[in-house]
Order: structure tokens, then sequence, then C-alpha cells
């Protein structure tokens, strides 16, 4: 495989995401500190984190982790599921078992660039599907149709998606899983955000409980609120696929942390509580954000995501979006993600788009920053 180009949205981040005062891009919900954790924990749980054993833990991840995620499938054991250092570990293996130079691949535009670099960079055969703002950044599949190939090998998608948070409408999403099984195709569906729709009736199945060539991938980063355990997950029901990408793990993380991997047991068990408490705050925050939006309709075009920690609001103003988040984050210390950050090989992001997080607590400060702005230009 040759050298990977920069991660473009990291290496903002690697500059700025430390140094910002005001983190108004975050992709993930407001995380909680170990003792709120613990308090969701049964008795089991606590003489369990009590005991736990600074040793090394299994590749695939302890059978308990892995037993306790497949509960959050429907038809799914831990048999299959297998578990990674973070989301990113996974996609990663995921995209090196799946293709194979000259293989094509089917990948929704925008995304999170890891998802279309590694199949470009892997098989170089690679069609992008433009999700439409005009379309309501819904996936059409008579775009995904006209891309097949002969040797179509997976079609990759993000619902909730990122950077937009829009859902697939429930017809769209099963009309794809329903064209991926008849050809044989795998579905690799990016499932970090789900647990956090504002509408409940949105919320999508997941792909590995819909066939057997259905790949799903989830995370304790994003809907969790708890990117330090770095506890990510593929769920499928194809073993043999699993196995590959067990050995690739080998040679990355080898193995989990065996504390992140008894606190993301808590977690998961504790679910319902820990994605009610985020919805609300989504839900609080895209109130706060819109209703902030609506002081400047010249400046700012605000439609509400599905769901998710982000959405992708356009930006009106004659300076250009570059240059609109630039001045942010340097003279008020406000950071946003300009889609330049979003820019494909495949096919144009609107360039008039920025990414907006709508999961943290506490964004009124950086909200009044933001005001504080826009009216210093104005005078």
């Amino acid at each position: 495989m040759t050298t990977l180009p920069d991660f473009r949205l990291e290496t903002h981040f690697s500059r700025w995401e430390f140094k910002a005062r005001h983190h108004m891009t975050a992709s993930d919900a407001e995380t909680m500190a170990m003792s709120d954790l613990l308090a969701l924990a049964g008795p089991e749980d606590r003489e369990a984190w009590e005991r736990v054993a600074l040793g090394y833990t299994e590749t695939w991840g302890a059978p308990e982790l892995r037993e306790t995620i497949a509960t959050t499938y429907d038809t799914l054991s831990g048999a299959d599921i297998l578990t990674f250092a973070g989301a990113e570990e996974g996609l990663y293996c995921a995209m090196l078992a799946l293709l194979a130079p000259g293989d094509h691949a089917i990948i929704t535009v925008p995304n999170y660039q890891s998802m279309e670099t590694m199949p470009v960079t892997i098989s170089g055969h690679v069609t992008g599907i433009a999700l439409r703002p005009e379309n309501r950044w819904q996936l059409d599949l008579d775009d995904v149709r006209a891309a097949l190939r002969p040797e179509t090998k997976l079609i990759a998608v993000n619902f909730p998606n990122n950077p937009t948070g829009t859902i697939a409408d429930q017809a769209i999403f099963h009309g794809l899983v329903d064209l991926c099984a008849g050809r044989g195709i795998h579905l690799f569906s990016d499932e970090v955000y789900r647990g956090l729709e504002i509408d409940a009736a949105k919320r999508l199945p997941q792909a590995a409980d819909l066939f057997d060539k259905g790949i799903s991938l989830n995370v304790m980063s994003k809907a969790y609120g708890l990117p330090g355990l770095r506890i990510g997950w593929i769920a499928c029901r194809d073993h043999a696929l699993l196995s590959r990408m067990e050995k690739m793990k080998h040679y990355l993380s080898i193995c989990n942390a065996r504390p992140s991997e008894v606190l993301a047991g808590i977690a998961i068990r504790a679910r319902e509580t820990i994605f009610a408490r985020n919805r609300a705050l989504c839900a609080q925050n895209i109130a706060r954000i819109g209703a902030f939006f609506a002081e400047y309709p010249d400046l700012y075009e605000w439609v509400a995501p599905d769901g998710g920690c982000v959405a992708f609001p356009r930006y009106l103003g004659r300076d250009g979006v570059e240059e609109h988040c630039r001045r942010l984050v340097e003279e008020k210390g406000v950071l946003l993600l300009p889609s330049s950050l979003y820019v494909s090989d495949l096919l144009p992001v609107p360039a008039d788009r920025f990414r907006v997080g709508i999961g943290r607590r506490n964004i009124d400060a950086g909200l009044d920053a933001w005001r504080s702005f826009l009216l210093e230009e104005m005078l």
C-alpha cells in the first residue's frame, strides 16, 4: 500500500483542538468523569472494576465485553464481535480486509476522510456518491445503481452522517441493503452516532443485523461520549472476514486496555441512561445554535441535523467560509471546521459549509465569543 496522505481534519485538530478556547466543532457527546460512570455500575460491575488486573487481554476483546456489545444488536452473539482501539483502527483493518487492488468501492461524499482515503489507496477504483443539500443530504439509490460495476465489492455509508447530521430515510436504507444482498456486496455501515437520533422513529437498523455481508462499525467515543476509553468494534456475521481483521490487529494495538474494557462494559449496560442524557443535550444545543443563526439570516443558512453530534450549516458571507473560520479561531478562539477539511478526491463538496458541534455542554461561552466577533465586524 502506498503512503497515506495527511489526514486533513486531524492535522487541523493537532494545531487547534487543545489551543482554541471554544471547541465549537466537537464530534463527540459530552464526556463524564470516572466517578459518574462508576455510579452507573451495578454491584457486579463495581466488583469487576476493583478486581481488574493490568495484564494483556485477548486480541478479539475480553469475551464478557464482546457478549455485552452483542446485546446492542438484535441477532448477534459475542462471536460476531471484534474489538479495536477505537473506531479508526477498526475502519483501517476492515478496508484492508475487504479490498484488494482492482476491486471497486462506492463511498458517500462528504464523509470522514479515512472512509474514502483507505479504499482509494488500496484499490484505486472508487466512485463517490454525492449527498446533496438540495436533497436533504439523502442517499440517491439511482446514483448507487448507476455506479455499480461487476467488480464492486464494497459500499460504505455513515448515518447519522458526519458532517451533515443526516439519517437516511428508512426506505432508502433498506433499499440499499437489498441491493447489496442481491449482488453479494459488503455494506460497511459506520454507526458511531446511533442512539442520538432527535426523532427515535428515524433510528436505522444496524447493517450487521440485516444480512451476512452487513458490517457495523461502532465505538465508545461518539454517542457514548467516552473517547478516552479507546474501545471500538466491528460487528459482522462473516467470521472469516473478522479473522482476517484480527490478524491485522496483531500489527497495530494487539489488544485493548483491560481497564477500558471493564469501563466500556459498564457504559454499554447503562447505554439507555447515557443516550437519553446526550440526546437531551443535543436537542438543547440545536435550539441554542438555531436561535443564534436566526440572529444573522444574511450570514448563515441552518437546517437542524437528524441526529449525531454535528451539523453542516452554510456560510453566506462575502469573505468565504475559509477566511471566516480562520479569523474566528485566531481572533476569538472559536474553533469550527471549514468545508475544505472535507474535500474529496471523488466529488466536489460544497465550499460554503462548516461543521459545528452540538454534543457538548457550556456552548454559550463559545456563542458569546462568536457573537462578539460578528458585532465587531458590523461596527
